[in-house]
Parts: C-alpha cells; sequence; structure tokens
C-alpha cells in the first residue's frame, strides 16, 4: 500500500472514530449540563460539575489514545514533575497551530485541573463541540474591532467584563486557565505584519493575562510557561489525523504568579502595566530561545 493512501485511510478511520466517541460523550455531557441548568442548589450543581469534567478527560484521554496509536505521534515533554489536580493554575502557551489543542490535552489531562480555554464567541455554534464547551463553562469572549468601539464607545470594557464573569466561576473547583497569549496561530505573514520582536512567535497580549490574575489570582498556585514546538514544522489537524506528525517538543515550566507586578492595577496604573508588561516580553524572549534551541538541536 502507497505511503500517501495509508496516510490518507488512517486519517479517515481517525475521524470517524473520534466523530463517534465524540457525539457518544456530548449526549451524555447535554444531559449532565440540561440537569446544573435547571437545578438551584449550589452542592448539587458542583457535583454535576465534576461529572462533566470527568466525562471531558475520559473523551480527551480517549482522543490521545488515537494520536498516540493510529497517528504514531509521540510527544516529549519536560517540566511535569510536582504538578498536582488540587491547585489552580494560569497556563501560558504560545499558539502554532490548531494541533496545539489536542496536544496540550494529552500532555495535561489527568496531571491538572481540567483546563478551560476563553475562545470566540462564534465557536459556540460548531456542531455538537461549541454546545460541549458551553456545557464546561468555557468562556467564550466577544471581541470588538477598533471601528466597532469608535462608533459605540459603550461598548468599551464589555470584552474585560466578560472574563471577570467568566473568572469568578472558577472560584469553588480548581481550575486551569489557559490563554494563548499571541490572541492568534502564528504565521509569517502575522510575524511580519506585527512586527514581531521575536523569531518564533507574534507579540505577546499582556491584557488578557493581567485581567485575570486580577480577577483570580489571589486563588492562582502558579503560573505554568509552556512552550510547543513542532521540529518537522507547523502542521495541520489533517496532518496530525494521517499520522505525519511524528514528534513534539513540549517544555513547561512553573513560576509564581507575578501578582507584585500588578499592584497599581493593569489598567489604572501606567507604571502597573509597564511592570508587567514587561514580565511576559521577558516570558516571551525566554520561550523563543527555548524554540530556536530545540529547532537547532533537531
Amino acid at each position: 500500500m502507497g505511503r500517501r493512501v495509508k496516510q490518507v485511510l488512517t486519517a479517515c478511520v481517525a475521524a470517524v472514530l473520534i466523530a463517534v466517541h465524540t457525539i457518544a460523550h456530548a449526549s451524555a455531557l447535554f444531559v449532565l449540563a440540561l440537569l446544573k441548568f435547571v437545578l438551584p442548589v449550589a452542592p448539587w450543581r458542583r457535583g454535576l460539575s465534576r461529572a462533566l469534567v470527568a466525562i471531558a478527560e475520559n473523551w480527551i484521554a480517549v482522543n490521545s489514545a488515537l494520536m498516540a496509536s493510529l497517528g504514531g505521534t509521540r510527544i516529549e515533554v519536560d517540566g511535569l514533575d510536582g504538578l498536582r489536580r488540587d491547585e489552580w493554575y494560569l497556563v501560558l502557551c504560545n499558539h502554532q497551530s490548531w494541533v496545539d489543542i489536542p496536544v496540550l490535552q494529552s500532555v495535561f489531562n489527568r496531571r491538572i485541573p481540567f483546563m478551560r480555554f476563553f475562545l470566540k464567541r462564534e465557536l459556540i455554534w460548531v456542531p455538537v463541540l461549541g454546545l460541549a464547551w458551553w456545557a464546561l463553562d468555557f468562556p467564550f469572549m466577544r471581541r470588538y474591532s477598533r471601528a466597532e468601539l469608535e462608533r459605540r464607545p459603550e461598548l468599551r470594557g464589555k470584552d474585560i467584563e466578560a472574563t471577570r464573569q467568566a473568572c469568578e466561576r472558577y472560584r469553588d473547583l480548581p481550575v486551569s486557565v489557559m490563554n494563548f497569549v499571541e490572541g492568534t496561530r502564528f504565521t509569517a505573514a502575522k510575524q511580519a505584519s506585527s512586527e514581531s520582536a521575536y523569531r518564533h512567535l507574534l507579540p505577546p497580549r499582556a491584557g488578557g493575562v493581567a485581567f485575570v490574575l486580577e480577577t483570580m489570582g489571589d486563588l492562582m498556585q502558579a503560573v505554568l510557561d509552556v512552550t510547543v514546538v513542532y521540529p518537522q514544522g507547523r502542521p495541520s489537524v489533517t496532518d496530525l489525523l494521517s499520522g505525519r506528525v511524528r514528534r513534539v517538543r513540549v517544555v513547561v515550566r512553573r513560576l509564581p504568579v507575578p501578582l507584585d507586578r500588578l499592584g497599581g492595577g493593569y489598567e489604572r496604573d501606567p507604571e502597573a502595566r509597564a511592570r508587567f508588561q514587561a514580565w511576559i516580553n521577558a516570558l516571551w524572549r525566554d520561550k523563543d530561545a527555548t524554540i530556536e534551541a530545540i529547532l537547532a538541536e533537531s
């Protein structure tokens, strides 16, 4: 059998298996989410939240097994020692590809609290997954363009308020709040248009990270600085399903929560904003050097 034919068949089998078990897990999610929606008793709602997370973690475990067995993807990870499931974490990561999400889920599943991603509001309409994300309390964010804000100044701060409301929901149970700090996937065109100072990264957006820390930084035990590298080049989901992603490197660093940098408030105090931006820019310089070293070694 030709290599190309084998890759196509592998992708088809993987896609069918993922679709089947996703529908099965999502069906169970929807039933429990409906109960959580109609039940007013807080302890019951917390119990249902735990059950919803257990279903989602099982779904991720099946996906990870498929990725390893059918695709043959090997994920090499440094820095997982000492992580716990009963702590709150802020996870900061570079964003290379949609493949980042299944990779991160595979690395951290059942090692840290279930990760919630900040998602664009439009993604709630993704078939099956959109409702699953809603059931699992993923925060859906609406970003307003500069033109919209100029037309309707009253919208300023709405996205920030949505961040605060989302984070408040995570005080009852340990959670890992995931943030792709660049705000979008890396491409050479975006790198050029943003005039990025980094060789392998887009400029980090500090505001969203600051708002999460200002809202629930008192709960966070650590910041997890995560670097994802694809030595063969940035892959697509099709590459992953067809077995063309043979190796992924993930480096995890546990860092203290930098609340001291936000003393005056990110929005209110220019000096606090400058301190926090300097912290995250230094993080990004280290991350860029890590990627460069891994690629050179490969």
